[in-house]
């Protein structure tokens, strides 16, 4: 008995602390509802957040096949405003800035000045002298620092009606992902939503709050991102809930938002970019523009980096034996010769097979490449594939 009453008091303590813990976090508005629907929650970059519902290969496959809703309030908005908007963003971030257009989006990083990312962001263009930048949460403060540094050099100032300002605390935001989810958003909106292109956005009302509705996502399924302010989340989620009960939308959580991202090879940052990987190792090539007098941060080293070659090159590879990649494992050449590491890697929900990004020595880097993955010290089978996965 005195066991028992001693693991009762222990459990107690256990559930006091995570209590206490959880009160240390921070919530969106839409928590009340991922609690109420009996989400396995935890913490992420500081938030309480839903990592499962159903169970992960469930909410994978509603996202693939129909619709799923995905709370990613955690995220952070700055604004960037002024004359010298354009210049500051053509200095801290490798894409051309000068080529969006009112109510485009656009991908790009931060190089930090030591050859690595600062982070990876997405950039909307409102008018030419407007922009709000969309960044990852368990970066906002140090993106928010580096902007505000930065943007020193151009005379801009941060702060409430400033040039630079961190709306992150004030916005909240949905994704609504998956080839149902424009039909189910449609019926929120009074303007046609349904043909907009990709990585593009409006400022319009959706359930009559004012949004920026975002043909965006994490999840290579289409859909759309909604920004609204927090006061207007309750307001939100009642009318998504109610627009997409026909179409058998659901709750979808961080876990399933990971492998949606990992088959369509997106980079997660923390685990496949940061700020020891180059632009051009990680395969952001693509959205690193060495335009005429675009003289951005890093400019030089990753132009020597792109004539030399780069020592490393991240990778997607799927499993030929049996096992399931994590993030930390060792990639070896088939002769043992260790080659790399994975970089995310998990059991692939639509492919059934074990699959993951991770670096590898350039000689490895090629589609049809056969390498290992060691797991518990005994090297499994893998081969390099062109990304995306499915």
């Amino acid at each position: 008995m005195i066991c028992c009453a001693a693991s009762l008091s222990f459990q107690r303590e256990i559930s006091e602390a995570c209590i206490k813990h959880s009160l240390h976090m921070k919530t969106t508005v839409f928590t009340k509802y991922h609690i109420a629907a009996g989400a396995k929650m935890a913490e992420f970059a500081g938030y309480n957040m839903p990592i499962e519902f159903t169970g992960i290969n469930d909410e994978h496959m509603a996202v693939r096949n129909g619709a799923g809703v995905f709370d990613v309030s955690h995220m952070g908005e700055i604004w960037v405003k002024g004359p010298r908007a354009l210049d500051l963003l053509q200095r801290i971030t490798t894409n051309d800035v000068s080529k969006l257009f009112d109510g485009k989006v656009q991908y790009t990083c931060m190089p930090n000045g030591r050859g690595g990312i600062v982070d990876d962001i997405l950039v909307y263009r409102v008018d030419a002298e407007t922009y709000m930048l969309c960044v990852n949460a368990a970066n906002i403060d140090k993106d928010w620092k580096h902007i505000c540094a930065e943007g020193k050099a151009f005379g801009m100032e941060a702060g409430h009606g400033r040039e630079l300002y961190n709306a992150s605390d004030e916005i909240c935001q949905l994704a609504v992902q998956g080839p149902l989810a424009m039909k189910i958003v449609q019926k929120m909106c009074a303007e046609p939503v349904e043909e907009m292109e990709y990585y593009t956005f409006k400022k319009m009302k959706v359930a009559g709050c004012d949004a920026i509705l975002s043909i965006t996502g994490y999840t290579g399924s289409g859909g759309c991102e909604i920004y609204a302010a927090n006061e207007d989340g309750d307001k939100l989620w009642k009318a998504l809930w109610e627009a997409g009960e026909e179409f058998g939308l659901k709750n979808i959580g961080l876990g399933a938002r990971d492998t949606l991202r990992l088959e369509k090879g997106f980079c997660l940052y923390g685990n496949d970019i940061d700020d020891t990987t180059s632009p051009l190792e990680g395969g952001l090539g693509w959205i690193t523009k060495f335009a005429e007098g675009k003289e951005f941060i890093d400019r030089p080293l990753l132009e020597k980096q792109k004539a030399e070659g780069v020592t490393r090159r991240l990778v997607g590879f799927k499993m030929i034996d049996r096992g399931i990649p994590r993030h930390g494992y060792e990639i070896a050449a088939p002769d043992g010769t260790r080659i790399g590491h994975v970089t995310s890697g998990t059991m692939s929900p639509c492919m059934k097979v074990g699959f993951g990004l991770g670096y590898v020595t350039p000689e490895y880097a090629k589609a049809g490449t056969e390498i290992a993955v060691v797991v518990r010290e005994k090297p499994l089978r893998a081969e390099v594939v062109k990304i995306p996965f499915v």
